[in-house]
Order: C-alpha cells, then structure tokens, then sequence
C-alpha cells in the first residue's frame, strides 16, 4: 500500500474512530470503566520518540503523574525515550512491539506526523493502528542570539546574507516549520542535521555551535525563557495561533510577540499568499494545532480505551492541572478522544498540489529521497 492510499485509509478510520468514541462516551459511565479495568501493581510504560529535554520529553513528564493518578489503580506512569530517526525509530518501535493492554502508549510529535505525510522510507508505522486519547495542541518561538544584532522582528532582513546556523533533527522533522519560514522570508540558513531531539537543538545553541533555534512552548517557557532573561537569547516571532475561520492570529501565551504572518507582512509589505505559503501553514497546522497526542494500539479494548479518556479528561479538568498547565505548556485547549480523532484527522489531510510541492522543495533545497 503506497502512502497515499495509507492516508485516506487512515482518514476514513479515524472519522470512523471519532464516531464510534463519542458514542462511548455517552454511554459509558464512570463506574464501569472502575469496575471492568484495573491497573493495581501495574506500570505504564510512555514511548517518547525523542531525547530528554526537548518539548515532547517537557510535554509527557508534566502530563504522566497527572494522569497516573487518575488511571484506575493508579500505576506510576513511566517515560521511555526512544530518540532517533527524527522519531521515526520511537514510532516504529511502538507499532511493531506495542501490546493493546493499556500499559503502553505513545506520545506523537508533529516530526512524527511529517515523515507520515510526506512518505519518508523511514516510517513503518501507521497512524490507523493507533486510537488517540489526547490532542495537545502547543505553540512555537524563533529566537535568536544577541551576537546577531538584531532585538525584533522587523530587524530580521539584516540577517540576509549573514552566516545564520540551525540545529536540526532533519528536513522532514517538525523543523521544516521553521527551515520553509525563513525561507519565504529570503533568510538564507544553514541546517546542521543529525540532533536527537529540540532539546539537543537547544544545547547546540547555548554552546553557541549555532545563532538560531526555535522550540515550542512546554520547553520554551521552560529552558529558554530564563535564557532570555539572561540577555543570551532575543525572542523574535512565534508562529501562532488559528482562529475558528482558520486565520493566523497572536499565539496568546506570546502576545507581545509578532506571528509568522505579521512577520511576513512586515519584511515584504503584503499579506503572505502563495503555494510555499500554503504549504508552510498546512505544516503548521499538523505540527502545531494537534501537535502532541497520546495513542493506545487500536485494537486495545474499548472499555480501557475509555478508561485511559476519561483519566485524561479528568487530568485536563483537574485544578492542579489548570493551575500548572499555563507556565509549563502555555495556554491552549486539550482535545481528549473524540475530539483528538478530529484534531488528528484534519492535521493530517493535505492537498495532493501541496504535498507535491513540498517534497521537490525538499528534495531541491535538502537533498530529501522519497
């Protein structure tokens, strides 16, 4: 089965996935999912398909003692990092060895959900094997170091022609939000490739290997914030939020900060449009709008489907949760089981035109083989 036909089938499956979860959640009741599944002297085991330190990594260690303790029996819930591939290793791993028990989940990442798109030969897994319970939708900041001069967006066309370096997981990862924006904005950078994580990204930068990164919000506000209130690093843009009508607005946890589009206006003097344009938000909405998700194996029983939904809508509901979720993975609603399928659906749903486009950019600038 090519990937194309692998995408609509996983579509299909998954507005099937949406239908059939809002349906259990109507009917099931609390009770039952209490009395028919039990994690007592049992561990939950988390696949994160990255190294320790990067967003997705920040993003499950807040999330895992939270929805430990409110799984029936309340098993430790453990994270496994599984790095490589730009997660494609972590995620493959889980598809091919993964038991429909409950005790093994996975955490996706958007660098999950391109290489699925865009038919790497790296990903043997598919998303229709997978039952997703959580959508955690995040945001993302492009900061840069001091040295370069610059202390605002507007001031970003003097980085034209300067030696700008990037570390990277690779082209097809969730950095080619950031690799397409510069180079809409005419930002000629140099991608070093081969880190494990956004985290390794981040540490490349501190160590001044490279003058530019970008993380999302959980590690941002975590590991760069005290970098910017140290003076080494200049916050310049995030990349936004989508409104209902799906426009780009002001990402809320960074109001003060101009997004991408803005961005865009400000150096060129007109409103984005175009394909690069197109495909760049199509990427962000995959990357970014149901960035991180939690998934069961599909063929996982109903009733512990529904065990692990209502633990994580009881976690996003709790007040220990609404009281810490700001400062660690910003201001953004979760998405939880039905409403998680449809966020997945729709992130992962491209235009044939764009997808074409994007690959021989990719294969163009990067040297990508499909």
């Amino acid at each position: 089965m090519n990937q194309q036909t692998q995408q609509r089938s996983w579509i299909k499956a998954m507005k099937g996935i949406a239908a059939i979860a809002a349906v259990s959640l109507t009917l099931g009741t609390a009770a039952s999912v209490q009395a028919n599944v039990d994690f007592t002297d049992e561990r939950v085991e988390w696949v994160i398909p990255f190294k320790e330190g990067g967003g997705s990594d920040t993003w499950a260690r807040f999330f895992a003692p939270l929805i430990s303790e409110n799984l029936p029996g309340q098993p430790p819930v453990v994270v496994k990092n599984i790095p490589g591939g730009g997660s494609t290793k972590g995620a493959n791993y889980f598809d091919r060895r993964a038991e429909a028990t409950g005790l093994e989940v996975l955490g996706t990442s958007g660098s999950t959900q391109f290489p699925f798109l865009l038919g790497d030969r790296r990903v043997n897994y598919d998303y229709k094997n997978w039952t997703p319970v959580l959508a955690s939708p995040t945001g993302g900041v492009f900061y840069v170091s001091p040295e370069l001069g610059i202390d605002s967006a507007k001031d970003l066309v003097k980085l034209r022609g300067e030696s700008i370096k990037y570390a990277s997981q690779g082209a097809t990862s969730l950095d080619l939000v950031p690799l397409l924006a510069l180079e809409i904005l005419d930002i000629d950078v140099h991608a070093i490739f081969g880190m494990k994580g956004r985290g390794a990204g981040r540490l490349a930068f501190e160590r001044g290997e490279v003058n530019v990164d970008y993380q999302t919000t959980s590690a941002y506000l975590q590991k760069v914030a005290p970098l910017v209130e140290e003076g080494k690093a200049v916050p310049i843009m995030s990349w936004g939020v989508l409104d209902e009508d799906g426009n780009l607005q002001r990402d809320p946890t960074f109001p003060d900060l101009p997004h991408f589009a803005e961005v865009y206006e400000m150096i060129h003097g007109t409103k984005p449009e175009g394909t690069a344009f197109k495909v760049w938000k199509a990427f962000f909405v995959a990357g970014f709008a149901a960035q991180k998700g939690i998934f069961l194996p599909r063929d996982t029983n109903p009733e512990v489907i529904e065990a692990w939904a209502k633990a994580v809508k009881d976690t996003v509901a709790s007040e220990e949760f609404k009281s810490r979720s700001e400062a660690v993975l910003g201001n953004y609603p979760q998405a939880v089981q039905a409403k998680a399928a449809k966020a997945f659906q729709v992130a992962l749903d491209m235009d044939e035109s764009e997808r074409a486009w994007v690959r021989d950019w990719l294969s163009t600038r990067y040297h990508v083989r499909f």
